[in-house]
């Protein structure tokens, strides 16, 4: 694999990486787009995608027997693309790319080795014709490669309270509208969409696992869309370290997506979020309709049970609500949902520690929010700051949680 470096400036270099296969610093969107499953049949299922003719093109007369170079199964990255505590860029081959087809790349931050952050970005979602128009959908179809991720909230490393300072990161930008859960090319009507999340979010885990592969601890995280393929992805990971690797989760504003057979198999069939199922025991036989975002937690604590997890949510965060309202449940029932998310996990023998905020924001993890939040008598970045240094916290959940 060759390796280019692009000046972008003092701040940010080019490499180039291999992209993960079927295997704020942008602006996290609000979920708002809309699901009708009492539609006809034809708007719930992705129409065919037309036949693509491949030109032909006669090869040339080989007189010498032609050997194939050996398949290199993860990418080959000597050192980071940036200098520590600056941002550098990556692009991936060509299996990566956005939901409108555009050019997709990866950021890293480095600093310490032995401790990392893969952080999944958030931008809505789509799944419909109107909500996945590449200019007016309810999701981000494209990034700007040229702009790093900014450093704030819980990447701020000159905030002395911040208990991820030191940590190197890979940031995975989002642009393909499936929640990191998609491998599918879908037409809506004219619209080619390129349902492309899982593809990307593997290359972030390649990189990942090429630059530290000796890292003492790895912290799967994300806000928003962002934050509902973090255990999945801790699942992953823990297939690729050691034992004695502690890998935590930090969930932001996600607990509370119901699971309803019917929406997971209408949006799954769109996204192809079946196509890359975990070889894993537990995943074995599982169907669309059984695969759903809070099952991710049953799945990945069932697989590796050494893996700690834990979420925060608004106890009526209004982006949430609505994807609650889609199926049938109503706005003042989500903390209901939050709270069931966590049941549902520790009724299959998986611990998550919860931390619910009173009010309708949504997502905390990139603001100053996460220094000024207290909840019950809890700093957020105290119980924050305990989970990253080893130890599960304690629930907190609001008593009065209407804010």
């Amino acid at each position: 694999m060759k390796r280019h470096i692009i000046s972008l400036g003092a701040a940010a270099c080019l490499v180039l990486a291999a992209c993960g296969g079927s295997s704020d610093g942008a602006s996290e969107q609000a979920d708002t787009a809309t699901i009708q499953t009492d539609a006809p049949a034809e708007t719930m299922v992705p129409a065919t995608e037309p036949a693509v003719t491949e030109p032909t093109v006669a090869e040339p007369a080989v007189t010498e027997p032609t050997v194939a170079e050996p398949v290199v199964a993860e990418p080959t990255v000597d050192e980071p693309a940036g200098v520590a505590g600056e941002w550098g860029v990556f692009e991936p081959d060509s299996d990566c790319a956005c939901a409108d087809g555009s050019e997709f790349v990866l950021w890293e931050r480095p600093a310490d080795p032995n401790k990392v952050v893969l952080y999944f970005e958030g931008g809505g979602a789509c799944f419909t014709e109107e909500s996945c128009d590449f200019e007016n959908g309810t999701y981000t179809s494209s990034i700007d490669i040229t702009a790093p991720p900014s450093d704030s909230g819980l990447f701020d490393a000159t905030n002395p309270e911040n208990p991820l300072a030191d940590h190197s990161i890979v940031y995975v930008p989002y642009c393909t509208g499936d929640v990191f859960l998609g491998d599918e090319t879908t037409a809506y009507g004219d619209l080619v969409v390129r349902h492309n999340g899982f593809v990307n979010a593997s290359a972030g885990l390649d990189l990942l696992l090429a630059n530290y592969p000796d890292a003492e601890q790895v912290v799967v995280t994300g806000a928003s869309a962002g934050s509902v393929p973090t255990p999945l992805f801790a699942g992953l990971v823990a297939d690729r370290y050691p034992a004695t690797t502690d890998i935590v989760t930090f969930g932001d504003s996600s607990g509370g997506y119901p699971d309803v057979p019917v929406v997971n198999a209408t949006i799954g069939s769109l996204w192809g979020t079946t196509n890359n199922l975990p070889a894993w025991p537990v995943a074995d036989g599982l169907t669309a309709e059984e695969y759903s975002i809070p099952g991710l937690y049953v799945l990945a604590g069932t697989h590796a049970p050494d893996v700690r997890f834990a979420r925060f949510d608004y106890a009526f965060d209004q982006t949430q609500a609505f994807f609650g309202s889609l199926a049938g449940v109503g706005a003042d029932e989500l903390v209901t949902l939050i709270d069931a998310t966590e049941a549902l996990g520790e009724t299959s023998g998986i611990e998550i520690s919860a931390y619910v905020a009173p009010g309708s924001a949504h997502t905390v993890m990139r603001g100053p929010e996460v220094y000024e939040l207290e909840v019950e008598g809890v700093r957020l970045i105290d119980w924050l700051t305990e989970l990253f240094g080893g130890t599960s916290p304690a629930d907190v959940h609001c008593v009065d949680c209407a804010g």
